[in-house]
């Protein structure tokens, strides 16, 4: 058998995966990955149905279905005020994690430089690294997980080429304020650094909050790749359907890189979507909807002895435990997992080297039993 020498030679199984596999071994209430257990719109199911009935079942642009894309220049221009191009500056992607691992691959050169906020998604960094690319990892401050710009200045090089953010943020909850984009705006103009805001959960935000997505900043926009999920608007994970919105100058080398790659995304549900998108109440109502689950949750987490953070937005609480145990979060996390049948996801693992705060993730996207079956049996934690 041939030799190979890893691109990634510090990755292993997610602990998504691991996590999920033992909840499933043990039979217990998933809280770690983060996906809804209720069912998804009928509707756009049924207009999916309908697209493949009626023959959209080909490949369609490389850049995506084009009607979807003039729909979502519409929606951008109303949420945000931006004019976007949509032939030249979206492109349909398979997910929202390929369209974040498409951009950096378009931009990044050997020996590049990439700011990376920790804890932070788990695909940040392999991506980085598989490009011969440097992460320049930055903690966020515990235990409001918020951005330390003085440190960020401090990391800034020649070679720094990007900046990573994400907004709604998994796995805290946190979200980017007015002071955050005034300070990224005053450490960008002049230099040559992209932003990578991954802005998947944007709809899912909570306390009457507003969405500091770049799409708002012409500045910011100028040197941005945007990316969303259409799984996370529509409570389909696993439709892993997406796209990313850049000025068209980057667009192209994003594609260049998007076309040898996977070519074009799903046909039928990018013509379900074109359709379905034009319902504004479907995404208008998301954040309520999900902020529903969030204080529900809350409520009943009161009665075990985990301290709940704030949750601005995404589909995702921490809670700490130091107070009661000194386990480390791996450890506890498993546990719980065996003995108390209730899966979680440690916040080290959000992590390069592991910072143990003695936080857990806890994943509130789910139907009310489900939440009071998971407590119930928290509760005796």
């Amino acid at each position: 058998m041939p030799s190979i020498i890893s691109k990634l030679p510090e990755v292993g199984t997610t602990i998504f995966t691991v996590m999920s596999s033992l909840a499933k071994e043990h039979n217990a209430v998933n809280l770690g990955q983060g996906f809804p257990d209720f069912d998804m719109n009928e509707e756009l199911i049924a207009k999916v149905n309908e697209a493949m009935q009626k023959g959209y079942n080909q490949y369609t642009h490389m850049n995506g279905y084009l009607p979807l894309r003039e729909v979502l220049a519409e929606k951008i221009a109303n949420l945000y005020g931006s004019n976007i191009h949509a032939d030249t500056e979206i492109t349909i992607t398979p997910g929202g994690t390929y369209a974040i691992y498409t951009a950096l691959t378009s931009v990044l050169q050997p020996g590049d430089e990439v700011i990376i906020f920790q804890p932070g998604y788990d695909s940040y960094i392999p991506n980085v690294l598989v490009n011969d690319a440097t992460p320049v990892l930055i903690p966020l401050q515990y235990p409001n997980y918020s951005i330390n710009w003085d440190a960020v200045r401090k990391a800034v090089t020649p070679r720094t080429r990007m900046i990573m953010l994400n907004s709604p943020h998994n796995p805290t909850g946190a979200i980017l304020r007015q002071q955050d984009i005034e300070a990224l705006r005053t450490l960008v103009t002049g230099t040559d650094i992209f932003i990578l805001s991954d802005e998947v959960y944007e709809h899912i935000i909570f306390d009457a909050l507003p969405h500091q997505s770049m799409l708002r900043y012409p500045d910011l926009l100028e040197r941005s790749f945007v990316c969303f999920s259409f799984g996370k608007i529509y409570h389909c994970t696993g439709w892993k359907i997406g796209y990313c919105v850049a000025p068209a100058a980057v667009m192209t080398e994003f594609r260049k890189v998007h076309q040898f790659n996977c070519f074009s995304t799903d046909t039928p549900k990018q013509v379900a979507l074109a359709s379905f998108l034009k319902q504004k109440d479907q995404y208008e109502f998301l954040g309520a909807f999900i902020q529903q689950k969030r204080d529900y949750f809350l409520r009943l987490m009161k009665d075990t002895k985990f301290n709940m953070h704030q949750s601005h937005g995404s589909y995702f609480i921490l809670g700490s435990y130091g107070h009661f145990s000194d386990e480390a979060e791996k450890d506890i996390a498993i546990r719980i997992t065996k003995d108390y049948g209730v899966a979680t996801i440690p916040v080290s693992a959000f992590y390069r080297t592991p910072i143990d705060n003695k936080v857990l993730r806890f994943c509130f996207c789910k139907k009310e039993e489900t939440l009071e079956k998971a407590v119930e049996r928290l509760m005796r934690v």
